[in-house]
């Protein structure tokens, strides 16, 4: 406290007729005039540090006896010698620089939030899809349309007969993914479970039907047949939402930065890569990217209309089944085809799954259980011992 108040008293002292002034200045005299009387009614007066003063000591201090210069200084002189008069407050106190440390801790952050940002850009360079929701095209009349259109594009050119897509594979894409393993798939399947009320919900009971016209192409390289535009685009783009938030929710990696556009692949230069590369040799022209002349009289071919009824979680790269469809890990069910029943072929093969699945469960439960069990105690040894020199082996064995 006195430290803080110093300043203070030294600059309102006033002793002997002189002013007090900063420290380290020299004293000058007051004005003259009459000295002001000491207050008789208050019976003693506080003073910080010396005690009480009683009234009739300030009458006799005020009455006659005077305070010389030199008392004056010294009594100035020994308040500056005091600690306090050198001390540096933010040193004593430990008062740091505030901006410094904000940005300390603001280089900080920046620097985990990069370290971040570089991790998930790592996480999605390494992405590439190996599985997709399907929704497949079973109806004779656009299949046979496609069959057609794939035929008369042949005619013109026979080595584009390896970019078709193959005869019972023709669907469309509703979502790609990332599984990379059993485990994996086991959560693309619990989410293609867990988005069948979804999907009712969206359909509400009504039969979603998609009508398919026209051809188009991404960069003429990969030729489709369009949907065409109507009240069925809306509820489609929002069940591939519902689809992607589902999986992604499950930890997958799913979607396309592309973003979702519905169509009807009938063939890719990607499937027969070698034809590009005869692009720049005299000998045999190469194929660089389809030739729009190729389907120009199926530009506005009515190809027919597919109810969605089914929705299938496929493999890119698994062996396709017999009839040319993609390995199919697990479908739901969505509406009616046809308004009847399910065929007997996709109850036995979601049946089969559920199996599979649930023998999983059990294995991983197990293994669990016995991976927690205590090691064995004395009475196992005693019975090891007790068996001979066969459980030595063993023993031996499992080391």
């Amino acid at each position: 406290m006195l430290g803080l108040c110093a300043p203070r008293l030294l600059a309102g002292l006033r002793l002997g007729g002189l002013r007090a002034s900063a420290p380290g200045r020299a004293l000058a005299p007051a004005a003259p005039g009459p000295r002001p009387a000491c207050p008789r009614r208050a019976a003693a007066v506080q003073r910080p540090g010396a005690g009480l003063l009683s009234s009739s000591m300030c009458d006799s201090a005020s009455g006659g006896e005077e305070v010389t210069e030199t008392s004056t200084a010294s009594a100035v002189d020994s308040l500056i010698s005091l600690p306090f008069a050198t001390i540096d407050i933010e040193d004593a106190y430990e008062v740091t620089d505030v901006p410094q440390m904000n940005l300390k801790r603001s280089k900080a952050k920046e620097s985990v939030k990069n370290k971040q940002i570089k991790k998930r850009k790592k996480k999605h360079e390494d992405y590439q899809p190996n599985y997709f929701l399907s929704i497949p095209i079973t109806n004779q009349k656009i299949t046979g349309g496609i069959k057609t259109l794939q035929s008369t594009i042949i005619q013109q050119d026979k080595r584009l007969a390896k970019a078709m897509v193959g005869d019972g594979s023709f669907h469309v894409t509703l979502l790609v993914m990332q599984l990379l393993n059993e485990d994996e798939v086991n959560i693309g399947v619990d989410a293609l479970l867990e988005l069948k009320p979804s999907v009712e919900d969206v359909l509400q009971g009504r039969r979603l039907i998609l009508p398919f016209h026209g051809i188009d192409t991404f960069g003429n390289h990969v030729g489709f047949v369009k949907l065409a535009e109507g009240d069925h685009v809306s509820p489609l783009l929002e069940i591939a939402e519902i689809a992607k938030r589902t999986f992604q929710e499950k930890g997958v990696l799913a979607g396309d930065s592309r973003g979702f556009k519905p169509h009807l692949t009938f063939m890719k230069l990607s499937k027969a890569p070698w034809l590009r590369k005869h692009a720049d040799k005299s000998v045999l022209k190469g194929v660089k990217q389809i030739d729009p002349k190729w389907y120009e009289t199926f530009i506005n071919h009515e190809f027919g209309e597919e109810t969605l009824y089914r929705i299938d979680l496929c493999s890119m790269e698994k062996k396709k089944q017999s009839n040319g469809y993609y390995h199919c890990e697990s479908s739901i069910m969505v509406g009616d085809k046809n308004g009847g029943e399910p065929d007997d072929a996709e109850l036995v093969r979601l049946s089969k799954r559920l199996v599979e699945n649930a023998v999983l469960k059990a294995m991983q439960q197990y293994l669990e259980e016995t991976q927690n069990k205590k090691q064995p105690g004395e009475g196992s040894v005693v019975k090891a011992e007790e068996a001979g020199g066969s459980g030595n082996d063993s023993a031996n064995n499992r080391k």
